[in-house]
């Protein structure tokens, strides 16, 4: 493999590399607000953005805000929402984030990764993904597709998200954390699959330690 031999080398070569492949750093999940994307990562929990996204405009539709949301009756919020899988448990939260957002905030999202995470159903992944498309502000979202894509490409050993998400931004600069996990997750699902992963279409093949090994 020819490239940077160093992780941080590396790791700022694919940043670099991503940004050719993947010029426009994409959310795939359709919001038009802070509170609509805080809920919709919620649903994303263990299913696609495309079912998300087939979810949302009736959501919204219903609630359009969080003190809508707060006052849902769960079983009318589960029947939008079941086909999201795990759907009683996402009601509790989505219903349990409304409240705590107009008890706490205003009835606004917070900003601060340390508030977001003590909102119902939001973890580091769900707060950092908010805070980097919503408010553009420093946060690397670490699910499967970035987990697998960063020890592939030999950046981490570890399994642990918050590890990884750790590693990962001492190796990048900060304003590049959020762009850098929206690339790689789409990569992640256009390309470098968790099965037979495209080598022969990668346009990083020649910066990957594990190209065509997978």
């Amino acid at each position: 493999m020819a490239g940077p031999r160093t992780p941080k080398g590396r790791a700022r070569a694919l940043a670099a590399r991503l940004a050719d492949e993947y010029p426009t750093a994409l959310c795939e999940l359709d919001h038009r607000s802070p509170f609509e994307l805080l809920a919709a990562t919620i649903l994303s929990a263990q299913c696609t953005d495309a079912r998300v996204n087939m979810v949302t405009p009736s959501l919204f539709a219903r609630y359009p805000d969080p003190a809508a949301l707060a006052a849902a009756v769960p079983d009318e919020l589960e029947a939008i929402i079941r086909s999201t899988g795990f759907y009683q448990s996402k009601a509790r939260n989505l219903i349990g984030m409304a409240e705590q957002l107009l008890a706490r905030f205003g009835g606004e999202v917070p900003s601060k990764l340390d508030e977001l995470v003590t909102l119902p159903g939001v973890g580091r992944k769900t707060g950092n993904v908010v805070r980097s498309v919503a408010f553009g502000l420093p946060g690397l979202p670490v699910d499967t597709h970035v987990g697998r894509l960063a020890r592939r490409w030999q950046l981490t050993d570890d399994d642990d998200p918050v590890k990884v998400e750790a590693t990962l931004c001492a190796l990048l600069p900060a304003r590049g954390w959020g762009d850098f996990s929206l690339r790689t997750i789409l990569h992640g699902r256009r390309v470098c699959f968790a099965r037979s992963p495209r080598c022969g279409d990668c346009g990083l093949v020649d910066l990957c330690p594990s190209a065509h090994a997978c």
